[in-house]
């Protein structure tokens, strides 16, 4: 999964949402906080494929995107025995406390808010997977 560099552990993390302006908010918001790698796809099959030829560390998933949305894409990553076990944490624009805890019981890490805080998005990250501010 996470490539070496000297002693440092760097994380890929997978950015799965339609929207190209939050894939790249997103993109830099975790490779200049965190020096993450981000790789991005604009749909749920594209992603599901990259997480499989892949194997990011985690992976960022819009819940919201035509054709298959975010449950499904989850459900699918869960099915493959190589991506069963990647964390996913899910990115939407509904508030409600409800739908949160709907979206919870899909397996997921967590759930950040869109629009999100791009300053604190990889400190987000990073508390919801456990990593220190290092990306370890």
């Amino acid at each position: 999964m996470s490539e070496k560099q000297g002693t440092v552990s760097i994380k890929r993390i997978l950015v799965i949402d339609d929207n190209e302006d939050t894939r790249e908010l997103a993109q830099l918001s975790l490779e200049l906080h965190n020096d993450w790698q981000v790789l991005m796809a604009p749909s749920g099959s594209e992603g599901l494929a990259k997480a499989l030829s892949n194997q990011p560390d985690a992976i960022l998933l819009d819940v919201m995107m035509p054709n298959m949305d975010g449950s499904a894409t989850l459900h699918e990553l869960r099915s493959h025995p190589t991506t069963r076990d990647i964390p996913v944490i899910l990115l939407t624009a509904k508030v409600q406390s409800t739908e949160h805890h709907l979206l919870a019981h899909l397996g997921a890490a967590a759930v950040i808010v869109k629009p999100f805080d791009p300053l604190n998005l990889a400190k987000q990250v990073a508390n919801a997977l456990g990593w220190d501010k290092k990306g370890n």
